[in-house]
């Protein structure tokens, strides 16, 4: 109960604190999806080329042949917070490929507590209700081989919806837009996110928010600021694939994530930051696969002001039979609390390889 409470406060913060061009808005979108691609640190901008490329790379759903379906379930926060996510794609012609998808993020039974002492002073249980505060991100993806050879182009437009139980909630849109280039056993991708920036515009409940100012004398006296608007943002991302013998395929990926603002990342200035991320995959014959990757290096500040360099490693194994995948990923999610790893899990299905 206590952690419920503390984020009902955590997220009256995020409301009353609301304001135009943050550096961190829509945070929920960088999460990422796919348990195979979160095993690999996320690195998988020039290789993604199945459904899930709708969130990663639009540019890689040009490799899908049939239609394929996704879904995954990560908890996070022991169990306080629950991602899911599920997707679906299908080849429009040889040349391109449309791809949907959807996500959400979010805290549910919340404790609401603004009403817990009544007009006299006392506390009465049975005024706390419930609440959920919730994010959600509908996305539609297309991509096509350009005339170039080997170039391909996506581009995903998406709907974003924000609720904090009854006290607010927002609509916003935005853009993305990928590139992947593939030459020998190289291979090399271009994500934009947010290229149009996303905007975000929150509607307050007046009445509600009535409540807030009134559960603590003095604070939240003024109305928030009712729009944020994403930075842009891009990754870069080249990989190399190699034969082990007879059996074994090894996959490499190095990604660059840059940030146009100053950030904690392990390369930072006033005119961007960048995180950079490596990833490992090896199968067997593409029916069993071991994943590795390390990202997120964070410098930290610690109590007597020197500052630590954190990482956050990442594991992940996969299985493929005649067309069904299942994935699991093992990922610290930047030492939160007592909770360090999440367990996530995910499937993807090819109908092309069900057919008889």
């Amino acid at each position: 109960m206590k952690y419920r409470i503390l984020l009902f406060f955590l997220f009256l913060t995020v409301l009353i604190n609301a304001q135009a061009f943050r550096n961190y808005s829509n945070e929920f979108l960088n999460i990422g999806v796919d348990a195979a691609a979160l095993g690999k640190s996320k690195a998988v901008v020039a290789t993604t080329n199945n459904v899930n490329a709708t969130y990663w790379n639009p540019a890689g759903l040009v490799g899908i042949e049939d239609y394929q379906g996704s879904l995954m379930y990560a908890s996070y926060f022991a169990g306080i917070a629950n991602y899911n996510h599920a997707a679906f794609a299908m080849p429009i012609d040889k040349e391109s490929a449309l791809g949907v998808s959807v996500i959400r993020f979010g805290v549910d039974d919340i404790l609401n507590t603004t009403q817990l002492i009544d007009s006299d002073g006392n506390i009465d249980f049975n005024r706390i209700s419930l609440f959920s505060a919730a994010d959600y991100a509908f996305n539609l993806a297309y991509a096509r081989n350009l005339i170039f050879k080997d170039v391909k182009l996506g581009v995903n437009a998406k709907i974003v919806r924000r609720t904090i139980g009854d006290f607010a909630s927002s609509w916003g849109f935005g853009f993305d837009i990928g590139l992947q280039f593939e030459r020998n056993n190289w291979k090399f991708g271009l994500m934009a996110r947010d290229i149009t920036t996303t905007f975000n515009s929150w509607a307050i409940n007046e009445e509600e928010f009535e409540k807030i100012r009134d559960a603590i004398p003095g604070q939240n006296q003024e109305l928030p600021q009712s729009t944020e608007i994403t930075k842009p943002k891009l990754q870069l991302g080249v990989a190399r694939d190699f034969k082990i013998g007879r059996f074994f395929n090894l996959q490499t990926e190095v990604d660059l994530n840059v940030r146009f603002a100053r950030t904690n990342d392990i390369f930072s200035s006033d005119a961007g930051s960048i995180d950079p991320a490596i990833g490992l995959q090896l199968d067997y014959e593409n029916i069993v696969y071991l994943r590795a990757g390390v990202g997120n290096f964070q410098y930290q500040t610690e109590f007597d002001g020197s500052k630590s360099l954190n990482t956050q490693p990442n594991f992940g194994v996969g299985f493929n039979y005649k067309g069904i995948q299942v994935d699991y990923a093992l990922t610290n999610i930047g030492s939160v609390g007592n909770a360090l790893y999440s367990n996530i899990f995910s499937i993807t299905i090819d109908y092309n390889l069900l057919r008889p």
